[in-house]
């Protein structure tokens, strides 16, 4: 034990400047997935350590708030810059603690330093509008404001990257910062705060508290804090907004999906093919863009379903470290257990399991192959239900019209693409789909920074969503001043 103890890389709360000591004996065992092997333990703390992080917060506000945005911004562009400098060990922490590949790891960091370049350009982005002579010697002026203490929590499958979808925005704001990360991926997370105290940001902006779901309702009780960003799984999701908004805070709850991609009679097939591979079972299929359900139009089925076994069945087993792994482990063994029961699912419900991973393809880790199940109707479970793992489902449909009234019977709106190189096919599908980000031969449609992470239905709970305008927006607070003068 005491060998295991000298081997555990350290988590600890930061709060006020100081890394602190956990103050509960209880943790959370973090494991590299692709050995099995406990690599920390995380501090399960509770409304103690969030009243300390608040008290922190509620003290750094005002110095911060006052600080001019330019000078947040200068800031902001020494964070990107130690970013940049550490980006291959943030990435090598990232592959350590949830099991991705190197490239998907390194993936992760760039699309999270984006969003801090996004925030480096504040100083326009909190502008206000004005209008003069609105009436007769009256103008109107609008301007932003930090709301206060905010706080964000977020998940495991991107333990580098959602983080920084809200911090450098919240804090470029004006705004005092706690981060609640996942308790079973923390070790990203304390290393870019380690960056963000480097590169100068006072005392208590920023506030670091581990924990699991007594800390979230910590977070979502608490008086001092005005707002909530959240990612994670629907009824997660779902608690997250209605007892976040119950307690008056401002809630942008980002959820589950379940996100079709549609294959065109003329798609490119060879392109398609390795497109969807790549949507289906990168990150093991543990991400809310990943595609889990290919709907193939007309006579496409039988050959798509062949090319798509062929590819996914020579796919390389192997842990993140490993420059030759596509397929990478799950991050925990309880949830390959649940992943194994929706492929028996599945099979129950009268799918075809084409391909079949339910056998450990590794004896080492949390590893899951990858699972194809075809001929999958649209009322079975595993078509509507989110699995969230390396399992794709083939639904077989007549053309378009009927590709798309699958897809918007779905609860979720998270993401849906298109294989297809007809104009008017892709123009009915943008009119039509019920969906928020939108793919065409791209079969993971992440936008780029300055754009809305735009979930809709059932993925996304609340009015403004993560990153580009609508998360300074959702971070800030407008005043509108009429003026007139008398003399």
């Amino acid at each position: 034990m005491q060998k295991e103890r000298e081997a555990l890389r350290e988590v600890r709360n930061f709060v006020g400047g100081v890394w602190e000591e956990p103050g509960s004996e209880a943790t959370e065992p973090v494991y590299d997935p692709a050995t099995g092997e406990v690599i920390a333990r995380t501090p399960l703390g509770g409304r103690g350590e969030l009243d300390r992080a608040v008290a922190a917060a509620e003290e750094a506000f005002p110095g911060w708030a006052a600080t001019p945005v330019t000078e947040r911004a200068r800031l902001l562009f020494r964070f990107k810059m130690l970013l940049e400098e550490h980006s291959d060990e943030l990435a090598a922490l990232v592959t350590l603690e949830n099991g991705k590949d190197a490239k998907d790891a390194a993936g992760e960091v760039r699309r999270g330093i984006e969003v801090v370049e996004f925030a480096c350009g504040m100083p326009s982005l909190m502008m206000g509008e004005t209008v003069r002579d609105v009436a007769r010697g009256v103008d109107n002026a609008s301007y932003k404001y930090p709301l206060g203490v905010v706080a964000a929590i977020t998940p495991f499958n991107f333990p580098c990257m959602v983080p920084l979808w809200t911090l450098p925005v919240a804090i470029g704001a004006g705004n005092a910062y706690i981060l609640k990360p996942s308790e079973r991926t923390p070790l990203s997370a304390v290393r870019m705060a380690e960056l963000l105290a480097e590169a100068g940001l006072p005392d208590g902006v920023l506030n670091v508290v581990h924990g699991g779901r007594e800390a979230v309702d910590a977070v979502l009780d608490h008086p001092g804090i005005e707002a909530v960003s959240f990612v994670g799984s629907q009824p997660v999701a779902e608690h997250v907004y209605k007892r976040g908004t119950d307690a008056g805070k401002r809630v942008q709850a980002l959820a589950g999906a379940k996100n079709s991609m549609i294959v065109m009679p003329d798609a490119v097939m060879d392109k398609s093919v390795e497109n969807i591979i790549s949507s289906a079972f990168g990150n093991a299929g543990e991400r809310c863009l990943a595609g889990s359900v290919v709907v193939a139009v007309g006579e496409v089925g039988d050959g798509l379903v062949e090319r798509l076994k062929e590819r996914a069945g020579a796919m390389k087993v192997g842990p993140g470290s490993d420059p030759e792994s596509e397929l990478t482990p799950l991050i925990r063994d309880v949830h390959r257990g649940k992943v194994r029961g929706y492929v028996d699912l599945g099979e129950e419900e009268g799918a075809e399991v084409v391909l079949d991973g339910r056998e450990p393809p590794r004896e080492e880790g949390f590893f899951f192959g990858p699972t194809i199940l075809d001929r999958v109707e649209p009322g079975m479970r595993v078509a509507r239900e989110e699995i969230f793992g390396p399992v794709l489902s083939v639904v077989r449909v007549e053309d378009l019209d009927e590709a798309v009234e699958f897809t918007n019977g779905s609860p979720f709106g998270n993401a849906c693409s298109i294989y297809t190189e007809n104009g008017a096919a892709v123009r009915r599908f943008r009119e039509t789909v019920e969906a928020g980000m939108l793919g065409v031969n791209t079969g993971v449609a992440a936008p780029m920074a300055f754009f809305p992470f735009n979930g809709i239905k059932n993925s996304f709970y609340g009015d403004l969503h993560a990153t580009g305008k609508d998360g300074v927006r959702f971070f800030t607070e407008n005043k509108v001043e009429v003026t007139r003068w008398f003399s």
